[in-house]
């Protein structure tokens, strides 16, 4: 178990579980497949733990925040900018693709094996995508190959985002309509009295504490996670298609470094800290972010980090953490933009200002209404894009899905930096709400550590005692001198 909490917090140790995981693909499969299966687990236990731990951090955040100076003010900023960085991630991506031009100048070899890809996997019929569906006769799964007499695809269930039923939703584990409850039940909730509500605002915090526990004690098998899908990846990957994909997964890497760089420069900035200051501070959730697969599961980490290692003000991070885990998805903007540029580019059609302005706000659609969604079913929303450009929706769901494995943890990282940079831009500069990280950081504030003694009430007797003692020898030594 120690070993365990180890390597889960350690760079170099996951990195190693990366290439020994890699070397197990190739030569020994089935070690490789039991580690996938154990991630896996890990992954439910996560996501099991995360939705009720998004309710319990959104109610105490909004409490907080209420209570704050200018409330509206802090939300509205709070959504303006949540909405900027996700549109950002969009323009950047595609401005990225097209000056990159990725697929484009493919070889021969990439171009026939890509299309022997998507031949072998598409499907017969066209797919008809609405936006919004009425009532549960919509599948709100996003977009696919249809395989029967046609297949219509809604993005957005308008009874899984306005729910009729709260626990619907809960049981479902549909994160949009859980939001949208637990913000109608938050504002409430923090409308009420601390005497209405101390008796359930002491039950949060016991449940708020023991989901906390279970995810921390279930990352100890990130390293278990990163050995298994590292042999996944490498027993089921084809290395054709990782070099015929190598243009799109290098531009995405390189942009997400550089909107990554740019997110920690401004929370350095803000939280008035070192660079490596900050990269030490949120290592665990980026950790976690990078390689567990789940936007959810580095939610505890990262109040941890915001609130006590950088010092922002608590209330604003249990606010924006689980809200921005499901809407603030920066990377997954980034990621649809580029790769609805990789398959125009593929299929030879040409990008004009009309078309980059299409995929921006497309990408940013795509980003929201897959809220709440990873994996597989997060790729199956680039369709979203490419069907606002008359290109193959089937194209998204076999190209990309072969290298998703690879894209997941840069597109989770990616996210959590931006959700960490609309903390630090609401809640920095504000003296009154931010913790002083002095003592955390050994006087980085600029200000002298406090010494504090602390005495056990055996110590004070003993030391009441010498007092006394010390004060009738005074006292005796006085009347003798007096008396001569």
């Amino acid at each position: 178990m120690k070993a365990l909490h180890t390597l889960s917090r350690s760079t170099l140790g996951l990195i190693a579980c990366l290439a020994v995981g890699g070397l197990c693909g190739v030569f020994a499969e089935p070690a490789g497949a039991f580690a996938y299966f154990v991630g896996e687990l890990y992954l439910c236990v996560v996501n099991m733990a995360a939705i009720p731990l998004l309710v319990v951090a959104t109610f105490f955040g909004l409490r907080q925040v209420i209570a704050l100076p200018r409330p509206r003010t802090r939300v509205g900023t709070i959504m303006l900018l949540a909405l900027a960085f996700v549109v950002l991630s969009a323009t950047g991506g595609t401005l990225a693709g097209v000056l990159a031009m990725s697929g484009q100048h493919l070889s021969a070899e990439a171009h026939a094996h890509l299309g022997e890809l998507v031949l072998k996997n598409a499907g017969a019929e066209d797919v008809r995508v609405a936006l919004f569906a009425q009532g549960t006769g919509g599948t709100g799964t996003g977009t696919g190959a249809g395989t029967g007499t046609g297949t219509s695809t809604s993005l957005i269930d308008v009874s899984d985002l306005f729910p009729d039923n709260f626990y619907r939703v809960l049981a479902q584990g549909h994160p949009l309509g859980i939001l949208t409850g637990t913000i109608l039940f938050g504002l409430a909730f923090a409308a009420l009295s601390r005497d209405q509500t101390r008796m359930l605002s002491n039950v949060f915090e016991g449940v708020y504490r023991a989901l906390e526990t279970i995810i921390a004690q279930a990352n100890l098998l990130i390293p278990v996670l990163v050995f298994g899908v590292a042999a996944h990846l490498t027993s089921q990957t084809q290395g054709a298609t990782l070099a015929a994909m190598s243009s799109f997964l290098v531009c995405f890497a390189l942009a997400a470094l550089v909107f990554a760089g740019l997110a920690l420069a401004t929370i350095a900035a803000r939280a008035g800290q070192s660079l490596p200051q900050v990269l030490s501070g949120l290592k665990a959730p980026l950790l976690v972010g990078l390689t567990s697969g789940s936007a959810t599961a580095p939610i505890p980490h990262t109040i941890e980090a915001m609130s006590e290692r950088l010092g922002f003000s608590r209330g604003v991070v249990e606010l924006v953490v689980p809200f921005g885990s499901v809407f603030v998805r920066a990377g997954s903007a980034l990621y649809y933009a580029l790769a609805a540029v990789f398959v125009a580019n593929l299929y030879e059609r040409p990008l004009g200002a009309g078309e980059i302005a299409l995929v921006c706000a497309a990408a940013v659609l795509a980003a929201f209404v897959s809220a709440g969604q990873s994996g597989v079913a997060a790729v199956g929303y680039t369709g979203v894009v490419l069907s606002m450009l008359h290109l193959p929706a089937e194209a998204a769901g076999v190209l990309f899905v072969s290298v998703d494995l690879i894209c997941e943890g840069p597109r989770n990282a990616l996210s959590l930096l931006a959700v960490c940079t609309v903390i630090a831009l609401v809640s920095a500069g504000l003296p009154s709400e931010r913790k002083t990280a002095a003592g955390l950081q050994g006087g980085a504030a600029g200000l002298s550590p406090v010494l504090r003694f602390t005495f056990t009430r055996a110590q004070l007797v003993l030391a009441a005692g010498c007092v006394t003692m010390a004060a009738l020898l005074i006292v005796l030594m006085g009347i003798g001198v007096g008396a001569r």
